[in-house]
């Protein structure tokens, strides 16, 4: 009796904590925290039907921005199809209903069949949420308020690609960063060669901290992270096809190291687990490959992974686990240290484009054509659930507050507890 008063006793302390835990968490970028498209939520389920979504509702146009999440405000791009007019959204995460919509005009131009006017994943912070888009003549770069007002709005010049705008944001301390890959090769007649930067601006005002140079090659979308040597600097990490791997200084832009080690276009963003980074290069034409880094003085390369390579998902771990969805339906897990693959399995029959993230145990990746596949995050394999959207995707699920977020071309889901 007495044992079961004091496990009462600390049930009702530990659960306030574990709920005000979960309402505080904040996925505020492409793949979440960091990069690292990991929650330690352990209330999503594996396997669900329509009557277990908190919520389902309708977007204007169509687009791939994934979800960001600040407390009870969700964030997303959309686009007209026919206008490529940009929808910016909010939503309330408590009950779907849409806070704000603020619409951009802009005007048509070519697009890879996979891409969208709305490839772009915001990026949100406790007072602003910042977007960005291009046509072939103007790049736009801006912050809005919570509120859904313009803080300022930047036109960073004109943007030379094949497929596309589809590169996202990102935040460090008091700066917001984004990278600016263009084309310079496999041009049109005529086409001018695009400038490529890796460029920092103050979150409160847009103006610009720092712009550094980088070699322009193909259109390269890898969304930096940040890497916290033992002791060390914050170094900005990225890939490219021109500058390979590489580290910048977050604050002023200087380069710290590159490595070349990339021969193909790079989509997916770096994840690090531990003192090793994983980078990703591949083409709609295969060939793809995954390269490990193991970080020190200097970093060296540490393996590749050219079997069932994912050239556009970004891969995501669980301890010394790293889950790659290679682009053609495989999953596979391999050891972070040594590359030693514990097991591949065909997993789905259509494409993964959108990426990989974990809660808790489990990870979820929607396929193409809408269906969110689910397997354990463990050495051997278990495919725990198969779930139909009802429409295709090529967005990366958002979990923030204990409940997961889930975008569609056209829909939003909220799943999760009913209440916390």
């Amino acid at each position: 009796m007495r044992r079961a008063a004091c496990l009462f006793v600390v049930a009702c302390v530990t659960a306030p904590m574990l709920i005000s835990s979960l309402a505080a968490e904040e996925w505020t970028r492409f793949h979440g925290p960091n990069g690292t498209g990991a929650s330690e939520a352990k209330s999503i389920p594996a396997q669900w039907s329509e009557s277990d979504y908190n919520w389902k509702v309708s977007l204007p146009g169509l687009g791939h921005s994934s979800p960001v999440v600040w407390g009870r405000k969700l964030f997303l791009l959309s686009a007209d199809p026919d206008t490529a007019t940009r929808h910016v959204l909010c939503y309330d995460t408590e009950s779907g209903a849409k806070l704000w919509q603020r619409d951009f005009p802009s005007e048509n131009h070519h697009l890879h069949e996979r891409s969208s006017y709305a490839s772009c994943t915001p990026a949100v912070d406790a007072e602003r949420v910042y977007v960005a888009w291009s046509t072939p003549s103007k790049t736009s770069f801006l912050a809005l308020d919570h509120d859904g007002q313009v803080q300022w709005d930047l036109d960073l010049g004109p943007w030379v690609s094949q497929h596309g705008f589809g590169t996202s944001p990102m935040l460090y301390k008091d700066l917001v960063i984004l990278s600016n890959s263009q084309q310079a090769h496999q041009l049109k007649p005529g086409e001018t060669p695009g400038k490529s930067f890796m460029m920092a601006f103050e979150r409160t005002t847009g103006k610009q901290r720092w712009a550094t140079p980088r070699v322009s090659v193909n259109v390269c979308y890898s969304v930096p992270c940040i890497y916290t040597p033992p002791g060390g600097k914050d170094q900005l990490i990225s890939i490219s096809t021109g500058n390979g791997m590489f580290s910048l200084d977050p604050e002023t832009g200087q380069e710290n190291w590159s490595l070349d080690l990339f021969s193909m276009r790079t989509v997916s963003s770096p994840l690090i687990v531990g003192d090793v980074i994983f980078g990703s290069t591949g083409s709609g034409g295969g060939g793809n490959y995954v390269v490990a880094v193991r970080m020190g003085d200097p970093p060296r390369e540490l393996y590749r992974i050219k079997q069932s390579a994912p050239y556009v998902p970004t891969s995501v771990a669980y301890g010394d686990l790293v889950f790659l969805f290679y682009d053609k339906g495989v999953v596979s897990c391999i050891d972070a240290q040594s590359g030693t693959e514990h097991w591949r399995e065909r997993v789905a029959g259509t494409a993964f484009s959108g990426s990989a993230v974990r809660a808790g145990d489990k990870v979820y990746c929607i396929s193409e054509d809408g269906e969110v596949i689910v397997v354990a995050a463990s050495k051997q394999f278990q495919l725990l659930g198969r779930n139909p959207l009802g429409e295709p995707s090529r967005s990366t699920p958002a979990i923030a507050g204990g409940r997961m977020y889930l975008r569609t071309y056209s829909h939003l889901f909220s799943l999760g507890p009913k209440s916390l």
